[in-house]
């Protein structure tokens, strides 16, 4: 028993001074920790206020950076308001001086109005009293006055005329003369003469005999189905077709020689025939149209256009091929215009389509020119190529540089040697309508139509006419032959005289 209270007692003394002992520990710890925090505390409030005086001398830089700043920034507004302010001051300085300037215009302007006014009073005080004095009107002294001058110095005036004529027209001249001659040489085209009849050759004289068929069925079938008018006589080996109209000519021939080439002439196989023949024609006729723009270089046209064009190619004009024609002139046109500074292209197209109403003037009324403008119009061509076009014939004022180069190439064109032919009437009648123009003028003592009426040589009266009023004598004949006459290309007008001086020696 003794034992069991001895430990028990044991017990609870240990758990007495184990707990005691914890106590203890603990307290210890919490010593520990309390100044572990205590200087934690410290450190932290020693670090904050460093931190604040840190924050406290930055903001005191940023303060006075900024009072700095203000302080740069108000001078520069103190600069900027004193230059304003001279700028104020001469602006109304200036001002003052422009009115100041302005009032004294006015005053002179107001002046010069009235010495003005006094002028011309003065001068139409004078004038009347020179009328008074003299006796004479204004327009009879001029008059005079230019009848004396002509009278007694027609010889200086007409040699100021012709040295103010030389100084720039020589020069001109020959570079005129050094452009066409050079385009001309640069251009050989061969030129083709048609009429309007076309001869077929036929292989025997027995055919014509089936091409006209019994009660000349066949010859009416194919006539009335071609349109043309067919005339077999007794020339051997061939048959002639007439008609106005190329086209169908040719479309006419090509019937004949396909119903050769068949043997089987009668009038249902013409008609046939004849159809087949016009849709070759039209074959060709846009094959030709094509390849002149493609000869030429233009390759952006309508193909109705090209269409047209290649119509051109069985339409003559004096003889000459008038689809030929408009191609030369298209190589020459693009030539002078390299040379002059013109615009190539339009020049070209004023060229090529330059004839395109006589596609079809035939069937359309009004002249070619205002026929191939409506047709540009309505294919919708650039306005300038038919500006260029328009005034080949001089029917419009040329109104743009190209117009000009389009006429001189036409010109050229159709009056160079071989390739133009009149009728012999028309030929005639030309060259006798040029010599009584030109002797229809007074002082004309004879006048003579040469170089195939491309030029009129006109022989006037010395003691009549002076050189002053011979030269008025040449512009005006060529004035009234361009009134009353039509021709291509150009006609030469030269006045001669000629003073001869007679003495005997007694």
């Amino acid at each position: 028993m003794e034992l069991f209270l001895f430990g028990a007692g044991g017990i609870a003394l240990g758990a007495i001074v184990g707990y005691v002992a914890r106590q203890l520990l603990v307290q210890q710890r919490s010593n520990s920790i309390e100044a572990r925090l205590k200087k934690l505390i410290e450190d932290s409030r020693a670090e904050a206020k460093e931190t604040l005086l840190e924050a406290k001398e930055k903001a005191a830089k940023v303060q006075e950076d900024a009072k700095r700043e203000e302080k740069e920034r108000l001078q520069q507004l103190r600069r900027l308001e004193e230059r304003l302010i001279d700028r104020e001051t001469s602006i109304d300085r200036r001002m003052q001086e422009g009115e100041k300037k302005n009032r004294e215009l006015e005053e002179r302007i107001e002046r010069v109005k009235q010495i003005k006014t006094e002028v011309e009073e003065s001068k139409g005080k004078i004038g009347k009293e020179l009328e008074r004095v003299s006796g004479l009107s204004k327009e009879d002294a001029i008059k005079e006055v230019m009848s004396h001058v002509e009278k007694n110095h027609s010889q200086d005036l007409m040699a100021r005329v012709k040295k103010l004529e030389q100084v720039g027209v020589e020069d001109l001249e020959r570079r005129a003369k050094n452009i066409l001659t050079a385009i001309i040489q640069r251009l050989a085209t061969s030129t083709t003469s048609e009429l309007t009849t076309t001869t077929v050759s036929i292989p025997s004289d027995d055919l014509k005999g089936k091409i006209i068929g019994r009660e000349g069925r066949n010859i009416k079938a194919l006539e009335r189905a071609a349109g043309v008018e067919i005339i077999v006589d007794d020339t051997p080996g061939s048959i002639v077709i007439s008609c106005f109209d190329p086209v169908r000519r040719q479309i006419a021939r090509v019937a004949i020689e396909m119903l050769i080439q068949d043997g089987r002439i009668q009038p249902a196989r013409i008609e046939e025939t004849v159809e087949k023949a016009r849709e070759e024609i039209e074959k060709q006729v846009r094959e030709a149209g094509e390849k002149a723009a493609y000869e030429v270089g233009i390759f952006d046209l309508d193909p109705r256009l090209l269409l047209l064009v290649g119509r051109l190619t069985f339409r003559t004009s004096y003889g000459q091929n008038v689809l030929q024609h408009s191609i030369e002139m298209t190589h020459l046109a693009a030539m002078i215009a390299e040379e002059v500074g013109g615009d190539v292209m339009i020049a070209k197209k004023g060229a090529l389509l330059h004839d395109i109403g006589k596609a079809v003037d035939h069937e359309v009324t009004g002249t070619h020119v205002e026929i191939g403008r409506r047709i540009l119009q309505k294919f919708g061509v650039d306005t300038r190529v038919i500006q260029a076009m328009q005034s080949h014939h001089e029917e419009y004022p040329y109104e743009t540089l190209e117009s000009i180069i389009v006429q001189t190439v036409d010109a050229i064109s159709a009056s160079r040697p071989g390739a133009r032919r009149d009728t012999l009437e028309a030929y005639i009648k030309r060259l006798a309508d040029l010599e009584r123009i030109a002797t229809s003028f007074p002082g004309v003592e004879k006048a003579y139509a040469i170089s195939a009426g491309r030029e009129i040589r006109i022989f006037v009266t010395p003691d009549k006419i002076n050189d002053f009023e011979a030269r008025n004598l040449a512009r005006n004949v060529a004035v009234q032959v361009e009134g009353e006459l039509k021709y291509p290309g150009e006609i030469k007008v030269m006045v001669i005289r000629e003073t001869r001086v007679i003495e005997f020696a007694r």
